[in-house]
């Protein structure tokens, strides 16, 4: 799949159907399926737009809705419907899948980016709901609430037993402060508290404008009174509040998780509840989710646990479905991946500006490919140019170019090339160098090959003059459009006239020639581009002329 198709039209995963990966054309329309109960108010982003056919799928039967997913082009769950290998197998047209939410847990992302299919989620719209459950949590927890709800309504009067702790003066202990940490950080200063935060992506000037203190996770284990997870699940993040921590934690102090169920060591914290290693906690997210009937926190005491209610309010419901309904209809009708996760980040202007370079950065890709001698080891990308932003997308799209010359374009597009490169034992290596005086972009390709290196640089003359200005060491200045031919000669009198009277007589119109020497007499290149196909039959032809040494062929269109 070209750059071109990938940002003007949605993705296509390794399978097409016959009506659209044939004809390379966009459906009229797109269809999505909606497994699970969705916001109407954020649905009606494309249920009112005639460009889309939405199927609210909630509640159906395996079958019925494998059945809606055979021709779905974009699919929106929440946390209920798991997207498997299995869902995207029965799913071969699928383009997008969005997440009406911050977690993707529920999503196989890895077999996704294999197939092509960018993952968005929505993880601005829950943010303050989420930020005042946690306050709800916290106060509940510090002040025995639902413990004292349970005590009244059994008969008791029991305003001794529950003597709580104010907030004013205590020191809350942020792990994580991004969107929805800094969303607490607010309200704790609003209720007098020492806010300390441990993040290694928080700034000192992000620090100072929330008004937190930078610290270490082992400085707020050790002196907060209240403890607050804000960190992705992830391999280094799985089970950080284990025994070790929670012994750590004092006494007195409070243990609070709204962010994903994984990161606390639940049967730890059951026994330290009940030996009295911390005061309390509460939880609103869990390892195994609804928490198994055998939980151990469930008989814990001191601890408040709720059914995962951090994006449950009416506003967050709307927002998160607006936000992920927004993100989908750009992906499909415009190709914007800035919301993906498993995609270089790219959209709006961005997109609108790098679109010549990541068209170029294609062609550069499939002519380092056709050059190539034998079995591709590495690949160097190297790019100069007027945006920071453009290293990334550049590389996706020399991959994309590269590998399409190997697997054909419907097995590789801008989602997947970087995993299919890799998974091919191919090693990938980007950098930015210096901006090159004569062109605004400036894209270089080196491959690592089995019979020799492959050398290919491309340029943007102004911002949309697409050329092909050096192939190994030779300087040239070539369109790159349609077949082009590159040939190996002799520099001497006559070669010229020979290939162009021998593609005449082949009924081949020749667009452009570029002929560059290392100097008189030694070894000469063609770049040739002509109008039509150039056969097996054609290159076999042009080997037959005594001064051509070597003739290959790449398609750039």
């Amino acid at each position: 799949m070209s750059i071109e198709a990938t940002t003007e039209r949605p993705v296509k995963s390794q399978e097409g159907g016959a009506d659209e990966s044939e004809t390379g054309s966009t459906p009229e329309r797109f269809k999505v399926v909606v497994p699970d109960r969705v916001s109407e108010e954020g649905l009606e982003i494309l249920t009112s737009d005639s460009r889309f056919e939405v199927v609210q799928a909630a509640g159906w039967e395996e079958d019925e809705l494998f059945g809606a997913l055979q021709d779905a082009h974009a699919v929106i769950v929440r946390s209920s419907t798991k997207v498997t290998e299995e869902f995207l197998d029965r799913s071969p047209h699928l383009r997008v899948i969005g997440r009406a939410g911050v977690g993707v847990d529920n999503i196989d992302i890895q077999a996704a980016t294999a197939r092509g299919i960018p993952v968005l989620n929505a993880p601005a719209g829950n943010t303050v709901s989420a930020a005042e459950l946690t306050f709800a949590l916290l106060l509940s927890a510090v002040r025995g609430i639902s413990s004292a709800d349970r005590s009244v309504r059994a008969g008791a009067w029991e305003r001794s037993r529950f003597k709580g702790m104010e907030l004013r003066g205590k020191t809350l202990g942020l792990v994580g402060a991004g969107r929805i940490g800094g969303e607490v950080a607010r309200r704790a200063r609003a209720f007098e508290m020492k806010v300390v935060a441990v993040d290694p992506y928080l700034s000192e000037e992000r620090a100072s404008e929330l008004g937190v203190e930078m610290t270490s996770l082992e400085e707020i284990l050790k002196t907060a009174d209240v403890i607050s997870l804000h960190t992705p699940l992830t391999a280094t993040t799985r089970g950080m509040i284990g025994e070790e921590e929670l012994q750590t934690i004092k006494p007195t102090a409070y243990l609070l998780n709204v962010a994903r169920g994984g990161l606390v060591d639940e049967a730890v914290l059951a026994k330290a509840l009940e030996e009295g290693w911390i005061a309390g906690a509460a939880l609103d997210v869990y390892e195994n989710e609804p928490l198994e009937e055998g939980s151990p926190l469930r008989e814990a005491p001191n601890l408040v646990l709720t059914p995962h209610l951090g994006a449950s309010t009416l506003e967050a419901q709307d927002l998160v479905a607006s936000e992920i309904c927004t993100g989908v209809r750009a992906a499909l009708v415009e190709g914007d991946l800035s919301r993906a996760l498993n995609a270089p980040k790219i959209g709006g202007e961005t997109l609108r500006r790098l679109r010549p370079l990541l068209r170029l950065s294609e062609q550069v890709g499939r002519l380092a490919c056709a050059l190539s001698r034998g079995g591709i080891k590495s690949v160097e990308v190297r790019y100069a140019g007027e945006g920071e932003d453009g290293l990334v997308p550049v590389s996706s799209a020399v991959l994309t170019g590269l590998l399409t010359e190997i697997l054909g374009d419907d097995q590789v597009n801008f989602v997947n090339a970087q995993h299919l490169t890799e998974s091919r034992g191919i090693e990938v290596t980007t950098s930015t160098v210096s901006r090159q005086a004569d062109y605004s972009e400036f894209v270089e390709v080196r491959l690592g090959a089995e019979q020799g290196d492959v050398r290919i640089s491309g340029a943007l003359l102004g911002s949309r003059h697409p050329r092909i200005v050096q192939i190994d060491e030779f300087k040239i200045d070539m369109v790159p459009e349609g077949s082009m031919l590159v040939l190996w000669n002799r520099d001497v009198p006559g070669v010229i006239g020979k290939v162009g009277n021998l593609l005449g007589s082949l009924d081949l119109n020749i667009a452009g020639y570029h002929q560059a020497r290392l100097g008189p007499g030694g070894q000469a290149l063609a770049a040739v581009s002509v109008d039509g196909e150039i056969t097996p039959e054609v290159v076999a032809t042009l080997r037959e002329i005594d001064e051509v040494t070597d003739v290959r062929v790449a398609e750039l269109d």
